[in-house]
């Protein structure tokens, strides 16, 4: 038999690990090449359980729809009656979160306080202060009170409308935040009295409490110092969200901010945000769940962020009994962030618009996470306002549609009931039934 004879043996066809993927097989090597950890925002990439793997089941005739936009569907909501002398009133269920001054431009803050108040709601601080940009544009504002205290004076809380006492945060329950030199110009330097161009980095706790017990003496201190008249939120990463819900409440709260993992406006390290905390669906049921046990359901607020897109993962959030739903990314993206007219800027940088998540470099093309000048001038915080009030007053049709198709004349009025769930783990964590089966993995045999 010639060489020409010898049958052919077909190849093996290569075949990639799903272990170690092309992800995570160029993390090990840039791992190896520097020698320093990995840092980005833009919240957990891997597939968790989410909103998505939720359905409304709608009214036919075992329930009533409502009629179109003919009929009422009330979407106001009241935030911090419980001690507050000033409770917030919301027209839409929406707020927007924190986001600091020195992760954000100026131009940025601004236009985020044009939009929420265009809409009729709420916009955040976050950490290192209060600029007089976002102050003079935000009609409700909440100033974030967190453990680094950057910025922070009693004449800003009292200008606020509402403290929100930051615990922890979904993209890194029980770590604490950084800003990179570059991002420290000489205003965000001025107001966190720090140094400029030098690494900064938040501490993970409070400096002055070990406790929930030290939690009461602060909130009763941010009570006095704006006369009982503001109403003092309590955020908290979706670790343990039914005990820190809790704990919160005991405290003092008049409102309870849960951010699952999908949470992601914080530049921190991947490691956490892919592998600490739960997703945004396993928090809620248990946040509410601390609140009913309590008997404080809706009369203590529950806030939940943490990924929400599109109307009807805030209708789903308020499905399962919160009050309101806080976004973050959603609404970088609505101002302009990730554009494809900034492609060519992305590609530079070794990235592409819709993945570009290196937000604590300072270099972001849409001049939203930067403090860079050149770059900062490319928002036009008018425009980017309105954008986002747009995006926020679709998220406000599109669950107020739902609510209707549901039967409910109020946003509020959704319930469990109204849900089923596709995915076994979806299921479980919702606490809704399996679709096609009353069956709600883990509860239905309690």
């Amino acid at each position: 038999m010639t060489a020409k004879d010898t049958p052919k043996i077909p190849r093996t066809v290569p075949r990639k690990s799903a272990t170690f993927d092309d992800a995570t097989l160029a993390e090990i090597r840039r791992a190896a090449a520097t020698g320093i950890y990995d840092i980005r925002g833009a919240g957990a990439k891997r597939k968790l359980p989410h909103f998505d793997d939720l359905l409304f089941l709608g009214a036919s005739i075992s329930r009533y729809p409502l009629e179109g936009y003919r009929e009422k569907c009330v979407t106001e909501v009241v935030l911090g009656a419980r001690h507050a002398t000033k409770p917030i009133r919301l027209k839409i269920p929406i707020t927007i979160a924190g986001m600091s001054f020195g992760s954000l431009s100026a131009q940025a803050k601004e236009a985020l306080g044009r939009g929420a108040t265009l809409a009729g709601t709420s916009t955040t601080t976050g950490d290192g202060g209060m600029t007089a940009e976002e102050r003079g544009h935000s009609q409700i504002l909440v100033y974030q009170y967190l453990p680094s205290r950057y910025g922070m004076n009693p004449d800003d809380l009292r200008k606020a409308d509402a403290i929100e006492v930051v615990v922890g945060q979904g993209a890194k329950p029980g770590g604490g935040g950084m800003l990179l030199g570059q991002k420290i110009s000489d205003r965000v330097a001025a107001m966190r009295t720090l140094p400029k161009g030098i690494d900064q980095r938040s501490a993970c706790r409070h400096p002055d409490w070990t406790g929930p017990d030290d939690l009461e003496i602060k909130i009763r201190e941010l009570r006095e110092i704006t006369n009982w008249e503001k109403p003092i939120y309590v955020k908290v990463g979706g670790a343990r969200p039914y005990y820190d819900t809790a704990l919160s409440v005991k405290s003092g709260a008049d409102v309870v901010v849960v951010d699952g993992m999908q949470g992601g406006t914080a530049a921190t390290q991947e490691v956490f945000i892919e592998h600490v905390g739960q997703p945004t669906l396993a928090c809620i049921p248990q946040a509410v769940q601390a609140l009913k046990d309590l008997n404080m359901h809706r009369k203590v607020q529950l806030i939940v962020s943490g990924g929400i897109r599109n109307g009807a993962d805030v209708a789903k959030a308020l499905a399962l009994g919160a009050d309101a739903v806080s976004i973050g990314t959603a609404a970088l993206v609505a101002l302009g962030d990730n554009d494809p007219m900034w492609e060519e800027d992305y590609k530079k940088l070794g990235t592409t618009a819709g993945a570009y998540d290196d937000w604590h470099e300072g270099r972001d093309p849409a001049g939203i996470t930067t403090q860079d000048p050149e770059l900062a001038k490319r928002l036009d915080p008018v425009k980017a306002g309105r954008r986002l009030a747009n995006f926020l007053k679709v998220l406000t049709l599109e669950c107020q549609t739902i609510a209707r198709a549901c039967g409910k004349s109020h946003v509020h009025n959704l319930e469990p009931e109204d849900l089923v769930a596709l995915t076994v783990e979806a299921a479980a964590m919702a606490r809704v039934p399996l679709a096609g089966t009353n069956w709600i993995p883990g509860w239905s045999d309690r």
